[in-house]
């Protein structure tokens, strides 16, 4: 059993992720991963964290093809390994969320869990959104940036994550058939969307979900 949680940027989702493995007494795996990704990857934490769910740019891309067909050119004997870095960092990633899954009791955050998972009949897909301006406004808060600095990091970030999903595993990110429930914060409030993907749990996985209890909000 396992709940993954995709979420556009500042639409709160990973508070509701939180919440809801609190609510169900589950492992909640978020900012970790990245730190066993880097462990794998034999890169920084930091690094691997500006990677998340991005598809390699066009000059990116570029720089790449060139170091493969001549790598003379671009780096010597210490240079950089002309394999694709976001290319291993996606199959090391797949390797751990299928480990994490295998668990059972997870809530997930992020790492393109619903196409890693798409076969997995014990995977439960919610994604939270919210409007832009809503998460613009949350954004500039929260980083403590201008309005246009939010909406550019927002407006980033989707383009980023939606390449992503197309580029790896060949589908919309934005599709909402791709998971069992979309979520919106801003309609519903926080507390609402954690209530909704409790009591579906109890529903689906009752065994494991019994007798627990929703923490004090």
């Amino acid at each position: 059993m396992i709940i993954t949680l995709s979420r556009q940027m500042g639409a709160g989702g990973s508070e509701v992720a939180r919440n809801v493995a609190l609510a169900l007494e589950w492992r909640l795996v978020d900012n970790e991963l990245i730190d066993q990704v880097a462990v794998r990857s034999g890169l920084s934490p930091e690094r691997v964290a500006e990677r998340e769910e991005q598809a390699p740019g066009f000059v990116e891309r570029l720089i790449r093809t060139l170091t493969r067909a001549a790598p003379e050119i671009l780096s010597g004997p210490d240079g950089p390994d002309p394999e694709l870095e976001e290319a291993r960092l996606v199959k090391i990633t797949e390797s751990l969320v299928a480990e994490v899954a295998r668990e059972g009791r997870v809530v997930l955050v992020g790492r393109a869990a619903p196409a890693v998972l798409k076969d997995d009949q014990d995977a439960f897909n919610v994604k939270v959104v919210a409007p832009k301006d809503f998460r613009v406004a949350v954004v500039a808060a929260r980083e403590t940036v201008s309005e246009d600095e939010a909406r550019y990091r927002v407006e980033q970030s989707d383009t980023n994550r939606a390449l992503y999903h197309r580029q790896y595993y060949g589908r919309d990110w934005n599709d909402a058939s791709l998971y069992h429930l979309v979520l919106n914060t801003a309609a519903l409030g926080v507390e609402s969307v954690v209530d909704t993907i409790v009591g579906r749990a109890k529903r689906l996985w009752p065994q494991e979900t019994k007798e627990r209890r929703t923490p004090s909000r």
